[in-house]
């Protein structure tokens, strides 16, 4: 079984995005407790919706790549637009930020926000 946690951001009606995404997420992985959520401004476009962001530990039996492409697909099947610009508007976005114990994200290191709703997934 590996741990990992989730990176969320949604700044298209980002609360019931997230709280489907959960429960689809549930259904194929043993889903742990989530951060607290926080609502960040948007990073490049800033002509949008605040983003609502935060993390989800959990447990599953994929190894990574599969995992990251298990993601990619539930991002698709919740309608996420892949032709909009890069740091445009999002139904979801989902990112392994923590693996196995280790950051695999670089943004982790760079964004506050995903820093602090990861590190409390962390204790």
């Amino acid at each position: 079984m590996n741990l990992c946690i989730i990176g969320i951001g949604s700044n298209i009606n980002p609360e019931a995005n997230i709280r489907r995404m959960l429960c689809l997420l549930s259904k194929d992985h043993r889903v742990g407790r989530h951060s607290s959520w926080v609502k960040t401004a948007p990073i490049g476009i800033t002509d949008q919706d605040d983003f609502v962001n935060g993390a989800v530990r959990v447990e599953t039996q994929h190894d990574i790549d599969e995992f990251k492409n298990y993601l990619k697909n539930l991002e698709d099947k919740m309608g996420r637009d892949r032709t909009l610009p890069k740091f445009g508007p999002r139904v979801i976005d989902l990112d392994i930020v923590v693996w196995n114990g280790e950051i695999v994200d670089e943004d982790y290191y760079t964004r506050d926000f995903l820093r602090n709703s990861v590190d409390q997934l962390l204790v």
